[in-house]
């Protein structure tokens, strides 16, 4: 039976292949990998994920439930600021708390006493193309910038987070870039236990030199003592995804437009805050559309593909890479219907887990 539109597809041997690399990466540097849930949370695949990975790393509360309640392992939370409402729930679901200030540590520190904690450095330094994204942007507020102050209180802490890599394909950069935490932080790093080098580095991705990059962790972790971890999230779920949607009307008005059951606002909120082209396969023919979503804000666009025969209401279009920061994102605006969740086994086979109706709709108001 064919599933109606629009559905995020969750491919398990694409999945698979990210996994398989991971574990790689675990067995030759010795580190440890922990699922970003900011970037992907759909639990119906943590059973699979878990058998290669180590655990979970959180932004908030709910998301550290989720991850000790759903996936297991290590579990480590952090948030940018915590509540004093939520704190000891926090704590209860945690291995290990990661502040994000001074501050918050002196707050919170001592009702966190039976878990290790930790504390977020900003090195200053990013790999960042958008401002929007930059962690170490002017006037930041993600981490502790002087080394002087973090060493007033490392007798409170058993380890760093720092997150400076947001998309970094090239091993070289991070590689430089770990050099210079290196020598800015070396002091407070060797009196830790434990570092986290954050996500955003893809090490699944095509050609990246595994090997190379293992080495450089393996150095590391050997010249400060420590255990590292890393945070993958868009790198472990990479060209796992499709959104599948379907033209719902055509029309001409200077270009080929198609009109789709899905909306990159409700569906794919990324493509519009960074003003990024969704990525359509195949793209290629000599029939050009763009691809425009259902709800009424006029920039609602998946952008401009080819395709091999003019298309008409009721042909699939197979939107790809829509696991990271579209399921976690996705919202009711317009109250168009959320995309299905499904999942493609290894075996081929297709099934549905989870289907989403006005209900959902009228119960996420008031």
């Amino acid at each position: 039976m064919t599933l109606q539109t629009p559905y995020y597809l969750i491919d398990k041997a694409n999945l698979l292949r990210n996994m398989e690399k991971i574990a790689y990466v675990r067995e030759k540097s010795g580190a440890k990998a922990l699922l970003a849930l900011k970037c992907f949370a759909t639990w119906s695949v943590f059973d699979f994920m878990r058998q290669y990975m180590d655990g979970t790393t959180s932004s908030s509360l709910y998301e550290v439930r989720l991850g000790r309640e759903k996936f297991g392992g290590e579990t480590h939370a952090y948030s940018v600021a915590y509540a004093d409402y939520e704190i000891d729930d926090v704590v209860s679901h945690a291995d290990k708390i990661i502040f994000n200030t001074i501050g918050q540590l002196e707050r919170f520190g001592d009702r966190a006493g039976n878990i290790a904690r930790g504390l977020r450095l900003n090195p200053g330094i990013s790999s960042s193309s958008f401002d929007l994204a930059d962690p170490a942007r002017p006037f930041s507020r993600l981490g502790e910038w002087d080394a002087a102050e973090v060493e007033k209180v490392i007798d409170r802490i058993s380890g760093f987070m720092i997150h400076n890599n947001c998309e970094n394909s090239d091993f070289s950069l991070f590689d430089k870039m770990l050099s210079q935490i290196e020598e800015n932080f070396g002091s407070l790093l060797a009196k830790a236990e434990w570092v986290s080098l954050g996500g955003g580095i893809h090490f699944t991705g095509d050609n990246y030199p595994l090997d190379a990059f293992c080495e450089r962790l393996r150095a590391f972790s050997e010249r400060f003592g420590v255990q590292v971890y890393l945070e993958p999230g868009e790198a472990a779920i990479t060209r796992s995804t499709t959104l599948e949607v379907s033209v719902l009307d055509t029309l001409f008005n200077g270009k080929q437009l198609a009109i789709v059951d899905s909306s990159i606002e409700a569906h794919m909120l990324d493509l519009l805050i960074y003003r990024e082209t969704a990525k359509v396969a195949p793209n290629e023919g000599p029939h050009r559309y763009m691809v425009c979503g259902k709800s009424c804000l006029a920039g609602d666009i998946f952008g401009e593909f080819d395709f091999p025969t003019d298309l008409k209401p009721g042909d699939r279009i197979s939107i790809q890479d829509a696991a990271g920061y579209t399921m976690v994102k996705k919202n009711w605006f317009n109250g168009v219907n959320m995309p299905a969740i499904a999942i493609r086994e290894l075996d081929g086979s297709v099934r549905t887990v989870r289907e989403f109706g006005f209900a959902d709709y009228e119960q996420s108001l008031s």
